[in-house]
């Protein structure tokens, strides 16, 4: 267990945290269902986990590095579990979201420390082992989350997918403190502090941009609640920038993307996450909404992207089936773009099979991005800057996943309400159509002789508003995947043997352990 107990220790709570992105995923309807919810409220129960996680794992990252990064993952692991149980016990939308968020906080603090922890505790042949294993981990608790969703929403009920990850948790602990060395804290540095302006600056930014998207169908894009939060957003943005550029030891080092390796690692990664994941709330939407699924099925139907991307995961830990970590990141956001524009053409009557296609496409270019970017990343810079690249790595996934699924929720109403207003001329019907879940209820209250027509008007309206997001989601990785190929060649023209090539033969330095 000398090799495999750390690993497991870290896969397991890199399982459970990234699980919870997408778990949530097939449960959003019987959520609506229980609790009474807006598409808005739907939204924030899968984005407020990510957008908490992106926001805070720069400083956790700093923290980690000043108080010790198995302690780090230990106290994330035990904020996530009680957060879980308060997501569990929610009597209401405004509970589960806020409880949401502070179980992103434990997120992040375990998210931090996973790169870090094996790049310290691995070396040589050990490490490309232990990275292979890591992002076949990854991107199956990514595509699984959704499949697990539906089984324990469907056979016990949607409060479990938050009971299950106690047990884990507890699991993850003991393994923790038996496997995990504790790290000693590098030399403290009276000028090594906390960036607080620069968290509290980075947080507004990133939580004002998702909220204005996100409630921006509901006031009007026009709207003093939508552009003083927007404005407000990039004022930190930009301020946060600015301040990065004076600290001496900031949050985010700006520095490292003055190489064009490491800005494609994090375009990928960020890209990836934001078009394939981001439009996966509203598939499921769409299959249990539309296609009547239930969540077990509906999980099941996104089987073939997690068996694809699992598999492409695990096949890329073989050298001989490696492609260069700078091919590989544009060559996945290329296949992800093409999967996820194939499933951008649904009809009133059709079926779920219609997605099998993309779906399996997809999985396989986010397995090769998974394999690939993180070895990118940390391969493109120094061994002693790994911490940072790392940190910043992560918060480049969540952010991604965040900002995708506000903006595609923001342009999924918006097509769902030009197209009803279009084909449907009672207010009312708009209303409860864009209310989570009303769809159904409406449907129940529509008399037999009008329901055949108004039925099949709503799964028009559902089609087009899907179609346009998987199209849109489809352009867009596929302009990420040229961008990424143009900045891979500015690298290779800069440092023609540059580490991003062989990052897993890489030696990182290896911090002193007790």
């Amino acid at each position: 267990m000398r090799i495999w107990g750390p690993l497991a220790a870290i896969c397991l709570g890199t399982f459970m945290l990234l699980v919870d992105v997408t778990i949530v995923l097939v449960a959003l309807p019987a959520m609506s269902e229980s609790l009474g919810s807006s598409l808005s409220q739907l939204q924030w129960v899968a984005d407020g986990y990510a957008l908490a996680v992106a926001a805070s794992l720069l400083g956790a990252g700093m923290l980690a590095d000043l108080h010790g990064r198995r302690r780090m993952y230990a106290g994330g692991l035990v904020v996530f579990a009680l957060a879980s149980v308060a997501c569990a016990l929610s009597p209401g939308m405004a509970v589960l979201i806020a409880a949401r968020i502070v179980q992103g906080l434990g997120a992040a603090a375990m998210f931090t420390t996973t790169l870090s922890l094996i790049s310290t505790l691995y070396s040589g042949r050990q490490l490309s082992l232990a990275f292979g294993t890591w992002a076949a981990v990854a991107v199956s608790a990514s595509a699984l989350g959704p499949i697990l969703g539906g089984l324990l929403t469907q056979t016990l009920d949607w409060r479990w997918i938050f009971y299950v990850n106690v047990p884990v948790t507890v699991a993850a602990l003991i393994m923790t403190f038996r496997y995990i060395p504790r790290t000693v804290p590098p030399v403290r540095d009276a000028s090594r502090r906390l960036d607080v302006p620069g968290l509290v600056l980075f947080t507004i930014g990133a939580g004002g941009s998702v909220y204005a998207l996100t409630e921006a169908h509901v006031q009007g894009w026009a709207s003093a609640e939508t552009l003083v939060p927007l404005g407000a957003a990039l004022g930190a943005f930009v301020a946060f920038l600015r301040l990065q550029q004076r600290r001496r030891h900031p949050l985010l080092d700006l520095s490292l993307f003055r190489r064009p390796a490491f800005t494609a690692a994090m375009l990928t990664i960020a890209v990836g996450e934001g078009t394939v994941y981001g439009i996966m709330p509203y598939t499921s939407l769409w299959l249990q909404s539309v296609q009547h699924l239930s969540p077990l099925a509906a999980g099941l139907v996104v089987l073939p992207h997690a068996a694809a991307a699992a598999s492409v995961a695990v096949l890329g830990g073989r050298r001989s089936l490696k492609p260069s970590p700078r091919l590989g990141a544009a060559l996945g956001l290329a296949l992800a773009g093409l999967g996820v524009g194939a499933e951008g053409f649904l009809g009133p009557e059709s079926g779920w099979p219609v997605l099998v296609g993309g779906l399996a496409l997809s999985g396989v270019g986010m397995g090769l991005i998974f394999q690939v970017a993180a070895a990118l990343a940390l391969g493109s810079v120094p061994a002693e800057r790994a911490g940072s690249a790392s940190g910043t790595y992560s918060t480049f996934e969540q952010l991604g996943y965040a900002l995708g699924v506000a903006v595609f929720g923001a342009l999924a109403v918006s097509t769902m309400t030009t197209s009803l207003r279009s084909k449907v001329a009672d207010p009312v019907v708009t209303a409860q159509t864009l209310s989570g879940g009303g769809a159904d209820s409406l449907l129940a209250h529509t008399p037999a002789t009008q329901r055949a027509g108004l039925e099949h008007t709503l799964h028009a309206v559902f089609a087009t508003a899907h179609n346009a997001l998987a199209l849109t989601a489809g352009a867009v990785a596929l302009a990420g995947s040229a961008l990424v190929l143009w900045l891979s060649r500015q690298s290779q023209k800069q440092h023609p043997t540059a580490a991003g090539e062989t990052t897993t033969d890489a030696q990182p330095a290896t911090t002193a352990i007790e």
